[in-house]
């Protein structure tokens, strides 16, 4: 993703950031987010890294629930929103964290990692390994159920947002190269829109 790509991904959630910190979220979201953390707790993970936080809502629940979180977002506005509830937040983008190897235990992606460009991805989840420990795991949600990549003419963002979307079968086929998948789960959403792809992803070397 070119510098100009991610300056108008950057202003787009600026102008939608208050819109956003209103937002409860859904859910299912929720119940996605319980089944990573049981996992995390299974497994006595407590470093996680957040990328793509937003205002900051599910950060600020796994701090409540006793996890050392740090969050990053390419948007000044959302960074504004997270340190304002006192977390450990950053302006920063993903292909280029700015962490130490094997920082993390974990690092939890909801619904960032479907504005890569296809043949970036591998770039992208190579830079979130790296800042994982040993046997991390990463949580990936994404909106998926057909093969496409392109800027979403009816998006209520401006600029609009550019969004890669992956049937069932080749988003586990794109992450499988780079990580194990230990979990993957489809949320059905309204008829006829895309549904949502839940996968915990587990680093092996």
């Amino acid at each position: 993703m070119n510098n100009e790509t991610k300056a108008s991904l950057a202003k787009a959630y600026d102008a939608d950031a208050a819109k956003r910190a209103a937002v409860v979220p859904a859910e299912w979201k929720v119940q996605e987010r319980e089944r990573f953390i049981s996992k995390l707790r299974e497994e006595g993970k407590t470093a996680v890294l957040e990328i793509g936080a937003g205002t900051g809502k599910d950060s600020e629940y796994f701090r409540s629930e006793g996890f050392s979180i740090t969050c990053i977002d390419l948007s000044e506005e959302m960074v504004k929103h997270c340190k304002a509830k006192g977390l450990d937040a950053a302006v920063m983008d993903f292909y280029n964290l700015q962490f130490p190897d094997r920082s993390f235990d974990a690092v939890y992606a909801l619904n960032c990692l479907l504005h890569v460009p296809k043949a970036e991805l591998g770039q992208v989840l190579d830079e979130i390994k790296r800042v994982m420990k040993e046997d991390g795991l990463l949580y990936m949600g994404v909106y998926g159920g057909k093969d496409s990549e392109e800027i979403w003419e009816d998006d209520w963002c401006e600029p609009k947002r550019l969004f890669s979307m992956y049937t069932d079968e080749s988003v586990q086929e794109a992450v499988r190269v780079h990580m194990d998948i230990e979990y993957f789960q489809t949320v059905p959403l309204e008829t006829g829109k895309p549904h949502f792809q839940s996968l915990h992803l587990r680093k092996v070397k």
